[in-house]
């Protein structure tokens, strides 16, 4: 099913009761589904979010639109509101995802000395919890999954397959956890001596806050000592690496493949594109925004936009990126120019010597 689709319809004017705005068109359209203005479907909802892409809405069929703006000449029902993409997500969250009912712990979860579970739990097969673990209200945990001793995961929070976390670490409220991701694998640390690489023991642990939610294949390692901190409401892509001993600030969004080294602290509000890598021990400012592939090798401050390798101001990036598309045309003018050089030094030596032998004529006539 390429998109989702309701059994009953809902209204317009249920939706509006969601997301409020102002409704334009006839408030009893029925919507039995969701869409994007790339696939039509007559009997869906669909989003605008700004004027670029308002040309193409009034060719494809939909039921009804969210748009940020009133258009008068637009022949489809839609609701005005400031975020037509929030909106869109509400409708999303509010009619199309089902509510998790409880399924209670099922015969087949291994069980350690004194675990406590909170109400209403959803804890699947073959799901392992050491010693001491608790577990909040509400939480669910999908087969497969490990939780080790000492180890807590607050109210609401959802853990797919496979997911690990280890032993002393500690999830907040609404947590949400894709597969394969590894929470308090131990840091990497080593010590080198005599040609040997001596392992140094992970003592510390992993601290997630509420309302954090990590991609599949997510690896945060625990602490040397201390804990390694992912703060409250930050999103965290697929494959990212998060070392020992890091500080996430809070509503941070880190996209796939970034890799963080260890003992660096992140602000609030920073934004990472896809396949950075953060060197160790730095300090990034809040509100910081790293552009994809950006190797970052010094602190940066604050409010800064920063790019390339290594990092540098964006702009001066972009400078130096397109500097780089003009080297073969740059090298054939600098070809060029030697060659005029070389003439223009012929024809000077030319010149030269025929001045010379002018002059020694001259002397011997006289």
């Amino acid at each position: 099913m390429s998109t989702p689709h309701l059994p009953s319809p809902i209204t317009l004017a249920q939706i509006h009761e969601v997301v409020g705005g102002t409704v334009h068109g006839d408030s009893q359209t029925q919507i039995f589904g969701l869409t994007s203005l790339g696939e039509a479907d007559s009997q869906a909802l669909s989003f605008i979010v700004n004027d670029k892409v308002l040309k193409a809405a009034v060719a494809i069929p939909v039921a009804a639109l969210l748009i940020h703006r009133h258009v008068p000449d637009l022949m489809v029902p839609h609701i005005v509101v400031d975020n037509p993409l929030l909106a869109f997500a509400r409708v999303a969250q509010t009619f199309f995802v089902r509510p998790q009912v409880s399924r209670g712990i099922a015969e087949q979860v291994v069980q350690g000395a004194d675990v406590r579970v909170g109400a209403d739990p959803s804890i699947w097969p073959f799901v392992t919890l050491g010693d001491r673990v608790t577990i909040g209200n509400r939480v669910t945990l999908y087969p497969g999954v490990f939780v080790g001793s000492d180890s807590t995961i607050g109210d609401d929070s959802v853990l797919y397959p496979n997911v690990v976390v280890r032993e002393g670490c500690s999830l907040g409220a609404r947590v949400i956890v894709h597969s394969g991701t590894v929470i308090g694998a131990d840091g990497f640390g080593y010590v080198q001596h005599q040609g040997r690489h001596h392992k140094i023991p992970q003592l510390g642990g992993v601290v997630i806050e509420d309302d954090v939610e990590l991609g599949a294949n997510v690896t945060v390692d625990r602490a040397t000592f201390g804990r390694t901190l992912v703060k409250q409401g930050t999103k965290v892509d697929n494959l990212v690496q998060i070392a020992h001993n890091v500080t996430v600030g809070a509503h941070c969004i880190l996209v796939a493949q970034v890799g963080i080294g260890g003992s660096t602290t992140i602000g609030h509000h920073v934004m990472i594109g896809g396949q950075a890598g953060l060197a160790d021990h730095l300090t990034i400012g809040d509100q910081v925004m790293i552009a994809a592939k950006a190797g970052v090798h010094r602190s940066i401050e604050s409010n800064q936009v920063v790019g390339g390798i290594p990092a540098m101001p964006q702009e001066k990036a972009l400078r130096i990126q397109g500097g780089i598309f003009q080297l073969p045309a740059m090298k054939e003018q600098v070809r060029t120019l030697e060659q005029r050089v070389v003439a223009l030094e012929a024809q000077l030596s030319k010149s030269s010597e025929r001045a010379s032998r002018s002059k020694i004529t001259r002397s011997k006539k006289r």
